[in-house]
């Protein structure tokens, strides 16, 4: 089996497993999309959860984008304490409502050279707006799609932007975005980091990486 036959099989049992509607985790409001780019910001080495309870307040404290333009810096990063890396990220959240405002009268560029030149926006989330925002297929590599990725066997690489690349040779264009979903769905409930359930795994049949026996 090539590496991009058993990405269309790893594909098709991931379909069959965890269905194919798309699910973004974490809460924002769809008139408002920048708010899922600062979501996506602050979600960088924290929960969806711990986010989601976070933007809750956050998103009614601040509900227009100038809001998020003027907020001071310093009750910003207390806004946001709880988070982790809060100075960093309140610097750039700041900064890049800033940069929406005065570059792209508040609206949020689809492009991924243009995304990334936004404050605290790289590959990963740039990604992640354009798969749910403008639904243009998207490879976002998170822990869990550089880990399980890895372990199927469909890239050795470490580097996230490496592994992006990998994954766009052999996973099928239609399936980028729902393929980030369902491994990270995967990932957290079953190929879960030191201790995968691999009895339980709907991929153990193409799995590079299962127990001797199995």
């Amino acid at each position: 089996m090539t590496k991009k036959e058993r990405a269309e099989k790893v594909c098709e049992l991931l379909n069959t497993e965890y269905g194919t509607d798309l699910t973004c985790y974490l809460e924002y409001d769809k008139k408002k999309p920048w708010q899922l780019l600062f979501a996506t910001i602050l979600s960088a080495q924290c929960t969806d959860e711990r986010v989601n309870m976070v933007t809750r307040e956050l998103f009614k404290k601040y509900p227009t984008l100038k809001d998020f333009a003027n907020a001071d810096i310093e009750e910003f990063g207390r806004d946001i304490y709880s988070i982790g890396f809060y100075r960093n990220k309140a610097k750039n959240i700041i900064a890049c409502a800033n940069a929406l405002i005065q570059d792209f009268d508040g609206e949020l560029p689809s492009d991924i050279d243009i995304l990334t030149t936004l404050p605290g926006v790289g590959r990963k989330t740039a990604n992640v707006i354009r798969g749910h925002i403008f639904n243009e297929a998207s490879i976002v590599v998170d822990t869990h799609v550089k880990r399980v990725s890895r372990l199927l066997g469909l890239t050795k690489e470490e580097d996230p932007v490496k592994i992006e690349y990998d994954l766009m040779k052999v996973v099928p264009k239609s399936q980028w975005i729902l393929y980030n979903h369902q491994i990270i769905a995967h990932g957290r409930t079953v190929c879960i980091a030191n201790r995968p359930r691999c009895s339980q795994c709907a991929l153990r049949e193409v799995c590079k990486n299962k127990p001797k026996g199995m």
